[in-house]
């Protein structure tokens, strides 16, 4: 079966919040069909929105990006190397040691807020 073109439907700006606030986690256009065609609508899988404890990790790992000079310093010791140009010396290696850690608590927590088991 085809589908036809999109049909347009004009609201006012409280009209739509009712509307997404009725729809919840519902895409808007598969909550107005269920409602408007009721029993024959076809059933929509509902968007899922991670947990709050999942959005906090998240959010501290962004956070943590944002902080720290981590991937300009990567990129940086990336650049030297390709070029031929890198000098391992006790900062560098410092500096290394700090953004492997880094990287691997970025790791750990986005596999734990995503809910994998490493």
């Amino acid at each position: 079966m085809s589908r036809l073109a999109p049909f347009s439907l004009r609201l006012t700006t409280e009209e739509r919040q009712q509307l997404e606030a009725q729809a919840g986690s519902m895409p808007l256009g598969s909550y107005i069909k269920s409602v408007v065609l009721a029993s024959e609508a076809p059933t929509y899988r509902k968007r899922q929105k991670p947990p709050v404890a999942e959005q906090q990790l998240l959010a501290e790992v962004l956070a943590r990006l944002g902080q720290t000079r981590t991937a300009n310093n990567l990129n940086q010791i990336a650049k030297h190397l390709n070029q031929g140009t890198l000098v391992l010396d006790d900062e560098l290696e410092t500096d290394l040691k700090t953004a492997i850690a880094e990287v691997a608590w970025m790791r750990v927590t986005l596999m734990k807020a995503l809910g994998v088991q490493s």
